[in-house]
């Protein structure tokens, strides 16, 4: 078993595309629009994929550990230091990071604060 996409609504379809695929190397698998007559596209490689919406509204995402709902999305990466230097080329501030087994970690937010850890694990393979 394994965790294909996570459907993501942002405010700006084009400039979430043009960043996650910066910042991952992604392709765009799929655009289009959604049944609502809203932009949408698919953003990944052959196996996993971010769905993202485009918004009806204006807005942004908020992180709220102590309510119900979703808080960040994880990936994981080869090399953090090659990630950051993608994510200081995006204009992205880290907002923390941590060091403890098993593995580094980094969190930031996307253009529409929506949280994004990133992992990287000592001899583990990523795929």
């Amino acid at each position: 078993m394994f965790l294909e996409h996570v459907n993501l609504t942002v405010s700006d379809l084009d400039r979430s595309i043009a960043f996650y695929t910066e910042l991952f190397g992604y392709e765009v698998r799929w655009q289009g629009t959604l049944t609502d007559g809203r932009p949408a596209a698919h953003v990944g490689d052959d196996r996993h994929y971010i769905a993202l919406f485009q918004s009806s509204a204006d807005g942004r995402s908020t992180v709220d550990y102590t309510a119900v709902g979703m808080n960040h999305v994880g990936f994981v990466v080869e090399s953090i230091d090659r990630v950051k230097s993608t994510l200081q080329a995006l204009g992205v501030e880290p907002v923390a990071e941590h060091d403890y087994e098993p593995g580094q970690r980094l969190y930031f937010y996307d253009p529409d604060g929506i949280e994004i850890e990133l992992v990287e694990y000592e001899n583990e393979p990523v795929s």
